[in-house]
Parts: C-alpha cells; structure tokens; sequence
C-alpha cells in the first residue's frame, strides 16, 4: 500500500500550557494533504481562561485577542473531533507531532464541555497515527541532543515558510518532517499503515520504559513518561 503521497490529516495545538488536565486549546490546525496538495483549516478558540504571558510569548495570542476574535470551544472543538474521526473512521492517517500530549489533550478538552472523545466516536482508540517524533527516536535511537520539532526540522533539512509555534505551521512542518524520515528510512512507507501504527506503539513503549529507568537511576521525582501511546492517560507531564 502506497501511502505515503496521502491522503493524510496533520493536527497541531498551541494551549495555554503543558499540562493536559487544566490547559486548554487555543488555537488548532488541521492540514489536509493528497497528491492534489495541501489544504490547511485553522481555528482560534477563547479557551474562557487567562492565557499566561508565557504561553502568548510561544504562540502569540494574547487573552484579549482570544475573547475578542475566539471561537466558543464546544463549537470549535465539535469541529475539530468530528473531522479528526471522520479520517480515522476512513482509514487516512492524523499526523501529529508528539501526538499523546495533542490527543490526550483534546479528549480532555472534549469531556470538559460534555463532548464525545475520539474514541467514544469511534468505537477504538484512535489509529492510524502517524508521529514523527516517535518515528524519528526509533530509527535514530542514540542520536545525541533535543528533539523539538524544531531541531528535527534542522537534522532533516526541512525549511518552512513561517515561524513554528503556530499551529498551521508546526502541522506543515510535521508533515514535511515525516516525508524526510520516510525519505530516508523506505522501510517504514512499505509498511502498511496498521503495522506501522503498531511498530509506534512498541517503539514507544520501549523509549518510555528506558527514559523512566534513566530517571530513576538519576533520583528524579514524578510520573515521568506514559508508556502508551498515542492514547496517554492524563498526567500533566511532559518530557
């Protein structure tokens, strides 16, 4: 199955923080791309909560802007889930970079204005998910330094037009990101999309169980990692 020329579905969230249980989403972007090109759709939610100054220095929207120009989140988060679960219930791939924290995050979102999660509308967990990040960790494990959608971008070569932390570009750029690891990896597009959705779930299974040991060896406190994937428990933890 050839399916790495799409169709597929990025998705990308700029919130308010980091933490899934209390954060909410402010602006949302999924990007639609197929052999006829690429098709972006935004949304900017006022998430009925202050926005730090912190987080509006990462992405930009400041908490009167998001009163003034948002979106109320039950209709856009409606829209976003309905469109999410529409591709996954017909077999296209959501591309997401990091995608536990973004779908994790969403389910929260949804229950917190009485909507059904994705997987309450699908029936499963969701799937297929495509994440380079985990991608990227599996194929090129010992590779040293961070691993942000950013330095990701720089190892890969991938240049975009805007500033990532915006979520239209960061979806552009995971999806540039993927075609690169799979450029470079062939053995993962000759995969079908159900194995490979499998091979993420183990690979980052065994990441998490190897980034909690180090943690422990180091003494540090915390949950530290999920070891599920792409469906986390909420735990308010990033790594």
């Amino acid at each position: 199955m050839d399916w790495r020329h799409g169709p597929m579905l990025g998705f990308d969230t700029e919130t308010t923080g980091v933490d899934v249980e209390a954060d909410r989403i402010v602006t949302a972007a999924l990007v639609h791309r197929d052999g006829a090109g690429t098709r972006v759709r935004t949304w900017l939610i006022d998430p009925g909560v202050e926005i730090p100054p912190a987080a509006t220095a990462i992405h930009g929207i400041s908490t009167q802007q998001a009163r003034e120009q948002g979106l109320e989140p039950a209709d856009a988060l409606e829209q976003i889930a309905a469109e999410l679960a529409g591709a996954l219930a017909a077999g296209v791939p959501v591309v997401a970079y990091n995608a536990a924290y973004d779908l994790c995050l969403l389910d929260v979102e949804l229950r917190r204005h009485g909507l059904a999660t994705l997987p309450d509308r699908l029936g499963r967990e969701p799937g297929p998910v495509i994440d380079p990040l985990v991608l990227d960790r599996a194929e090129d494990r010992f590779r040293r330094g961070k691993r942000r959608l950013g330095d990701l971008c720089a190892f890969y070569g991938v240049i975009e037009a805007g500033s990532l932390h915006s979520a239209d570009v960061d979806v552009v750029a995971t999806l540039d990101v993927l075609g690169a690891i799979l450029d470079r990896y062939p053995h993962l597009s000759a995969m079908g999309l159900d194995e490979l959705h499998a091979r993420q779930v183990a690979a980052h299974r065994e990441w998490a169980e190897e980034f909690n040991s180090w943690r422990t060896g180091q003494g540090l406190e915390g949950p530290g990692a999920d070891v599920t994937w792409p469906v986390r428990t909420p735990a308010g933890t990033l790594w």
